[in-house]
């Protein structure tokens, strides 16, 4: 079976266009991917998490909540997904996803991640030896005017399941539940919807 899901995924490989769910997605996708910062030699699109991306980025605008943790951990949540994560991945951690809310654009979602003080950065941008190997990747968005937050971002890069030897770092580091919020504005409804 592992022959068959080879050339899915490589179809994927560096592109952005399949990393996301909207075209909101995409954009972002396109900035991890294309960073100049970035220090993964290459990072493979999955359709898997993309579409977990997508679920939990309308979950959590169903809540009304940009939160990791909505019912399960962002770990749990990826493998009930049908991402299979490495063993070393604590079952209730957060090795694997990176959220915001509020932010109108993925230019701005991005400028926000690489300023985060709570390991966005080094986990999207690979600084970590951990996060380095991580090169699966699919972001999620969701728009409601009518929830707190109005755009939901959710971006899971990860590692798979796979045969190589235990990892070599010292640590995994767990990301925990700090989340990104832009700073709320009134809501103004826009012309064409008056």
């Amino acid at each position: 079976m592992k022959w068959i899901l080879a050339p899915i995924l490589m179809a994927y490989s560096a592109t952005a266009v399949a990393c996301g769910n909207s075209p909101q997605a995409k954009a972002l996708a396109e900035f991890i991917i294309k960073d100049p910062q970035q220090q993964r030699d290459s990072i493979i699109c999955d359709p898997r998490l993309v579409s977990a991306a997508a679920q939990k980025a309308q979950q959590m605008a169903s809540a009304g909540l940009v939160a990791h943790n909505l019912g399960v951990s962002p770990n749990t949540f990826v493998e009930e997904a049908g991402f299979d994560l490495p063993y070393y991945y604590a079952p209730g951690g957060n090795q694997v996803e990176a959220i915001a809310g509020g932010y109108p654009s993925a230019e701005e979602v991005w400028a926000g991640f690489k300023k985060s003080t709570s390991g966005h950065k080094e986990h999207l941008l690979g600084t970590l030896d951990f996060y380095r190997e991580q090169d699966r990747l699919g972001v999620g968005y969701f728009y409601d005017w009518d929830t707190p937050h109005i755009q939901y971002w959710v971006v899971y890069l990860t590692k798979g399941t796979d045969d190589s030897p235990p990892p070599s770092f010292e640590s995994t580091p767990n990301k925990g539940n700090e989340v990104m919020l832009k700073r709320e504005v009134p809501k103004i409804m826009p012309t064409s919807e008056r």
